[in-house]
């Protein structure tokens, strides 16, 4: 597919041929995309659905949660300037080879300045700076604008309709309900998608007491860059479930709130965009597996890792 065309004009042209699947992947521009961001990840994720051969318009699979995730991956580097493990960037290059993007904006950190251009920090020496899982910047990272929560909460007040007609049409809230399937499709009818991290629970620190040095898997879903829900199960799939269920919970008040809040991230107190119901929230959050904001002001890099952590595994939406 990526010969078809070799540039936006032709992608155009060859979605004005096909409506219905122009239809489909126009589901999934995030909220707060630009349309220059939007059309470049549009591009990203027509040339490269030739690799993933299950991933079939209208359908959800898990082919199509990668595909997603990288093509945020892909478009967080090039406009944000995020930094990833080294498999990842030459993953993402790959696959983003070929795309024209004008005038792409240059990224420069406080460590490429203070080494006056010695190496990129995406060099093999940083990359254990970049954590497991998709997360911006090396070590660099500012909270969310203080109108941040303003501007998303239009978006959670029409998912928090949405939710509460999925919920009365399934009957009411309960240890029955597919909550994973019931948060996706309330969130894909609001033309969003869910981002979904996960970490084994062995290689999380500030853990309860209890969930400590378990066998397992923790779950962090987002939406929006907005941390809803954390999960914790024997797998991925149950972990997944476990944190649907809890954002579910969330919806179960007379409303929702965007709010910042401080949360603990790779060993230090960092401010968080979180979803919160109208109770009052007297014990901390569990701790970040993300934090999805673009470097800013001059924060401690986190600490060392004395094992050199895995390339990320995001699924793009639940």
């Amino acid at each position: 597919m990526a010969g078809l065309w070799s540039g936006q004009d032709s992608v155009s042209e060859y979605l004005d041929q096909n409506p219905e699947l122009a239809q489909w992947v126009e589901s999934f521009r995030g909220y707060c995309e630009t349309n220059k961001q939007w059309l470049a990840r549009r591009e990203f994720i027509l040339r490269n659905m030739e690799a993933f051969p299950t991933v079939q318009p209208g359908q959800v699979s898990s082919s199509l949660d990668r595909l997603l995730s990288l093509s945020m991956v892909w478009t967080n580097h090039v406009f944000l300037g995020c930094c990833y493990p080294q498999a990842v960037m030459e993953k993402i290059r790959e696959m983003g080879e070929g795309i024209v993007v004008h005038e792409a904006p240059v990224h420069k950190t406080t460590k490429d300045l203070s080494s006056k251009g010695k190496r990129s920090s995406c060099s093999d020496g940083d990359t254990d700076l970049c954590v497991k899982k998709v997360k911006c910047g090396v070590g660099q990272k500012s909270g969310p604008l203080p109108q941040a929560p303003a501007e998303h909460q239009p978006f959670f007040n029409r998912l928090y309709k949405a939710v509460a007609w999925k919920l009365v049409s399934a009957g009411g809230f309960g240890p029955n309900l597919d909550h994973c399937e019931i948060l996706r499709s309330c969130v894909e009818s609001c033309k969003q998608t869910l981002t979904c991290v996960f970490v084994p629970l062995k290689d999380i620190t500030g853990l309860p007491a209890g969930r400590a040095q378990k066998e397992g898997y923790v779950c962090e879903i987002r939406c929006q860059t907005v941390y809803m829900g954390t999960g914790y199960g024997r797998d991925e799939t149950a972990a997944k479930a476990m944190a649907s269920k809890e954002v579910l919970k969330v919806f179960q008040g007379r409303k929702v709130m965007v709010k910042i809040c401080r949360r603990r991230f790779n060993g230090r107190d960092v401010d968080d965009l979180v979803l919160l119901d109208e109770q009052p929230h007297s014990q901390g959050f569990p701790p970040a597996l993300s934090y999805p904001f673009t470097e800013h002001d001059n924060v401690p890099d986190p600490p060392h890792r004395a094992k050199q952590p895995p390339p990320p595994h995001e699924s793009g939406c639940i």
